[in-house]
């Protein structure tokens, strides 16, 4: 497998809006450690231009006030609320474990089943309950509960990802025999 490009823009945190009058913005990250979203240099837009560059920060409820090294006003920040903050994936450093991965890391990876391709990694979801790995499967999207039951390799070297035993995932439900036709 071709090496990913390391230029691609990994989403870390969003403007949450303006913070007062002097110039200051509300951050939501979304790293492991929160205060790490500050760590890789600046924080950039979708397009790759530089956005946000912190010169201090601290902690709020859910967020981060931020003194930025560019100024703006109030009603700039406030038109930016919810905009991606992103960084180059370069940028990251590597998973400390070998079961730890980038969720955007596998987006695209081909699905294996039985040594052979049925799809291909779409996304990574957490709806509450846990990672659930989303895969075009054979024509259809498909939602897999990202463990290693069901997925037991991932293999970022090789670019690929193996599923294990998802016949109870993949059958179709069975019919309520008492529910009408």
């Amino acid at each position: 497998m071709t090496k990913r490009a390391d230029n691609r823009l990994i989403q870390l945190a969003a403007i949450a809006g303006a913070h007062g009058v002097r110039g200051d913005v509300r951050v939501k990250s979304f790293a492991a450690r929160p205060e790490a979203c500050f760590a890789y240099g600046p924080l950039l837009a979708e397009n790759g231009t530089a956005l946000l560059e912190a010169i201090r920060w601290r902690e709020a409820k859910d967020h981060f006030i931020v003194t930025p090294k560019q100024a703006r006003q109030k009603e700039e920040w406030d038109a930016l609320k919810g905009t991606g903050l992103f960084v180059p994936r370069s940028a990251l450093p590597p998973p400390e474990d070998s079961d730890e991965f980038y969720h955007a890391d596998l987006i695209g990876l081909p699905v294996y089943l039985d040594g052979r391709v049925v799809g291909e990694v779409k996304a990574v979801q957490d709806f509450g309950a846990g990672d659930l790995i989303d895969i075009s499967f054979e024509g259809a999207r498909v939602f897999l509960p990202f463990t290693k039951a069901a997925v037991p390799v991932v293999d970022l070297a090789a670019g690929r990802i193996e599923l294990g035993d998802v016949t109870d995932w993949l059958a179709e439900p069975e019919k309520d025999p008492s529910a009408e036709p």
